[in-house]
């Protein structure tokens, strides 16, 4: 079996906040950030928008790519979530099974 892990960059209602962070299971760590079961962060601000995320198989490369776009500029995350998902549009919406898993 193939391991899979996720840098995502989440947003708020706004697109004003953002936060990165990684997972081993993108769904289930959305349906938390979205429900509020994270404290932190993501729950003070409301961001619980999928906006962009990169597949990795390696955690290390993961938590590396986190790190990278965490300590970039804030037009660097701009930028990545442009250029996959120039309307910022929520790529979450719809999953059916979130929370499952």
């Amino acid at each position: 079996m193939i391991n899979q892990y996720y840098v995502y960059i989440l947003t708020n209602k706004n697109n004003r906040v953002l936060y990165t962070g990684v997972t081993n299971n993108l769904e289930r760590r959305i349906f938390e950030h979205k429900h509020k079961l994270v404290p932190g962060f993501t729950k003070k601000y409301n961001v619980e928008k999928l906006v962009w995320y990169s597949t990795l198989s390696d955690i290390r490369l993961a938590i590396a790519e986190e790190k990278r776009i965490k300590a970039g500029p804030r037009a660097k995350k701009i930028e990545l979530v442009e250029d996959m998902n120039p309307n910022w549009s929520d790529l979450s919406e719809g999953w059916a099974s979130m929370g499952n898993g």
